[in-house]
This record gives structure tokens, sequence and C-alpha cells, in this order.
């Protein structure tokens, strides 16, 4: 039976910009109202504004500070009415580095906005969606089940949102609502630009995938895929499709990869190269 979005109310946090905007605009053109949560102020507002009609709010919110979401959500339902579908979706990446040359602040700022950021998400709107009957996606990334070099803070925070999604569909089960879980491949965003584009390790990493992984969705069919994901109530939305065998098999695979890694001698070049540069800017190591 398809969820029809149209009079629902949804709540997406990182909706100014990438995925999330672009979720906006597909879920209000089919008549949601959205409520938009971003600390990017001037982005938020301007996708507000484009939207242009009453079925668009938005509020500067930090995923990281609990306080705040709950002052929002009050709002939304102060706004609204109702709050059936909350998409948490807000991440940030840090810079390439290995374990061993990474910033303890910056760790801590992803573990901040990725997975406790997502919780404090989750946790302030189960009310309101459980009494609906409502939806709830956590979107996660295939950084879940594959190796972090470079990136660990980053891995390591969606692999926990991918428990935490799964955690939510058992538990809301037994309430009439749902959860799903999304986990996408590379993504063209800022973010991805950032990191994989803009630094030549990041490249480096990049290219180190099979280049079946290294194909990119637009924030556009990310956006897609999630709308589908939610009118079906799906439990888990993978994308590009090549990467499903591998959600699938990672038990096995990773033994495999995992052996590969450790003994590949451009793998083992790259991490000298990427803790060179910690040491020639300064950063321990």
């Amino acid at each position: 039976m398809v969820y029809d979005v149209a009079t629902k109310v949804v709540l997406i946090t990182g909706a100014a910009s990438g995925i999330g905007a672009a979720l906006a605009r597909r879920l209000h053109g089919r008549g949601a109202r959205v409520a938009l949560f971003d600390v990017d102020v001037p982005a938020g507002e301007r996708l507000a504004a484009d939207l242009g009609s009453s079925r668009a709010l938005f509020l500067p919110v930090d995923v990281r500070d609990r306080a705040a979401i709950a002052d929002a959500v009050a709002t939304v339902m102060a706004r609204f009415g109702q709050l059936d579908v909350v998409v948490a979706n807000a991440g940030v990446g840090p810079p390439v580095a290995t374990v061993r040359t990474t910033d303890p602040a910056e760790f801590d700022r992803v573990v901040a906005v990725n997975l406790t950021g997502t919780f404090n998400t989750v946790r302030a709107t189960l009310e309101q969606v459980i009494a609906r009957r409502g939806h709830v996606v956590v979107v996660s990334s295939v950084a879940a089940f594959t190796p972090g070099v470079g990136g660990a803070a980053y891995m390591m925070t969606k692999a926990a949102v991918e428990q935490l999604g799964r955690t939510l569909r058992a538990e809301l089960a037994p309430h009439g609502a749902t959860a799903g879980l999304a986990c996408f491949g590379v993504v063209d965003t800022p973010l991805t630009r950032r990191t994989l584009d803009d630094d030549p390790l990041g490249r480096r990493l990049h290219q180190m995938l099979p280049r079946p992984m290294r194909s990119r969705l637009t924030a556009g069919q990310a956006a897609d895929l999630l709308v589908d994901a939610i009118t079906r109530r799906a439990p888990l939305s993978i994308a590009p499709a090549r990467w499903r065998p591998y959600a699938l098999l990672r038990g096995i695979a990773n033994l495999v990869i995992d052996h590969r890694t450790a003994h590949d001698r451009r793998l083992h070049t790259l991490v000298h190269d990427i803790e060179q540069r910690a040491r020639s800017s300064g950063d321990a190591c």
C-alpha cells in the first residue's frame, strides 16, 4: 500500500543543500508540508522562499543541540499541528586523515553531528511519529560497511547510524509506525567535492575503489530514491544498485577486502603520504 505524502508533514535535517534540499523540493511538489532544519541560515531561508508557500517552514537548527531541536519540533507542531515523517539527513565529513593523525576535536565534531545529531533528531520526534503512525528515514551510507582508511570517523558514525535505523524498525513496529535506512554510494554534494575532489589525497583514495563503485549519484537522484523509499515505507534502500551485492555479502566480502587492503602497497604509500602531510602541517603524529 502506497504511503501518500500529500498533506503529510515531513521534517528534514540537513535540508538547506544537497540531498536534503532536493528531497524537500520533491516532497513539497507532491503536496507535503516540509519543515527544513539546517545550520545554514541563508541557504535555508532561500529554499523556503523558493518553495514559496505556507507549506514550507525553515528553522535554524544545529542537530547537536538537543534543546534547540526540541524547541524547533514544538514550533513545527504549533505551525502544522502534526508530524508524520522524519528524515535524519544531516551529516558532515572530516578531512582525509588516518586515525593516527586525526584531530580529536574534528573526530568529536563528526560524531556529534552524524551520530549524536541523528539520535537527537529521532528521539525528539518519535512521540509525534508514533501518534501519526508515520515513518522515519535514517540516512547512512555504504561507508557503513566499507574499509575506513583515511576517514574512520565518518565510517564509524555511518555504521552506528545503520544500527540505529535497524533498531528503530523493530522498536516502532509494535506502535504501527515504520523506519527505514538509506545507504548511498558517492553522491555529488559539496561534502563529497571537498573530501574527494578538492583534496589530492582524497582523489587518490577515491581512485582505489573499483571503477563501478566510483560512479556518482546526483543529489536529485538520491532524493528521488528517498521519495520512493518513503512512499513504500521501505526498510532498506541502497544505491547505486551495484552496491547491493556487497551489502548483502559483506560478512564474507570484508574478510577478503580487509586482507587485501592490509597488504596493498599502493594503500601503504597513501597512508604514509597522509601522515607526512599531517607532520608537515604541524599536526601531531
